[in-house]
């Protein structure tokens, strides 16, 4: 069944779909902006109902990626979760996200990206797996892509990680659009604030007094970091209720061209894992 599912994808569109309630979307992220959540129940309420098959689910799981169904016509996704290192992109989850990205745009078949990402991995354990080099593959693969790409993101879009989730920049996708609880920084919050107020932290000699300080610069650069107020900094085309999420993909679906008949192979090979 599930080998016959899969095959489906690339068989084309089907009359016979039915859409969840996309109002359950809302209360998907919490307003809480260090408490987690499931980013499969958000692609579950996105895609056609029982649309949905996750690919290599235990391999690279900083990156879901799955083909779904929106109308009933198939797509791929790559999210980013939240569940595993906070989202960010591990060698792993790079190489697991450019070899499937290959895989959409060999059969035509447009991509969703839903991101959380607060950028790609750092550290000497991730940077001895040779990072660099499989993180560049992501963007490589995703900026060389010919099939249309749509961009959601869900809360943190922080430097260079969730760039390598939309095909290296933000004027990638057809359409990028940012949920209210969505925030821009060019690397983690916190980290910003002890990095960049490092001296007026240590000069506080009071720990109550500096707890308080490190708090209140967190509070403002987060308030000037809301989607509201930073996403026309960041190439976002708006700021949109999640319960419009399925409608502007079906807006951007509809406005693609249909795929010229293929005689041959789009691509000679797709990467090996």
């Amino acid at each position: 069944a599930t080998a016959k599912k899969y095959v489906s994808y690339f068989q084309g569109a089907t009359d016979d779909w039915e859409a969840n309630d996309q109002r359950r979307l809302r209360h998907v992220v919490p307003e809480d902006r260090v408490m987690s959540y499931d980013m499969r129940e958000a692609i579950e309420i996105i895609a056609d109902k029982d649309s949905t098959l996750e690919i290599r689910r235990e391999f690279g799981i900083g990156i879901i990626t799955a083909f779904i169904r929106i109308e009933g016509k198939p797509m791929g996704l790559i999210a980013s979760n939240p569940h595993h290192l906070g989202g960010a992109v591990d060698s792993d989850a790079a190489d697991k996200g450019a070899r499937f990205l290959q895989l959409c745009d060999a059969f035509d078949l447009p991509v969703l990206s839903m991101m959380d990402c607060p950028g790609i991995m750092v550290g000497p354990e991730v940077e001895r797996t040779a990072l660099v080099r499989h993180a560049a593959r992501l963007f490589n693969t995703g900026a060389n892509m010919t099939v249309p790409m749509f961009g959601l993101i869900l809360r943190k879009a922080y430097g260079l990680g969730v760039q390598a989730m939309c095909g290296g920049s933000s004027m990638f996708p057809t359409f990028m659009a940012a949920w209210p609880t969505a925030e821009f920084a060019g690397m983690n919050i916190e980290g910003m604030v002890k990095l960049g107020y490092r001296q007026e932290l240590a000069d506080i000699e009071d720990p109550e007094e500096r707890i308080k300080f490190y708090d209140d610069m967190v509070a403002e650069r987060y308030e000037k970091a809301k989607a509201i107020y930073a996403g026309t900094f960041f190439g976002i085309d708006d700021v949109i209720d999640p319960a419009e999420s399925r409608r502007w993909i079906v807006a951007g679906l509809a406005a693609q061209p249909p795929a010229e008949p293929r005689k041959g192979k789009k691509k000679a090979y797709i990467d090996t894992w």
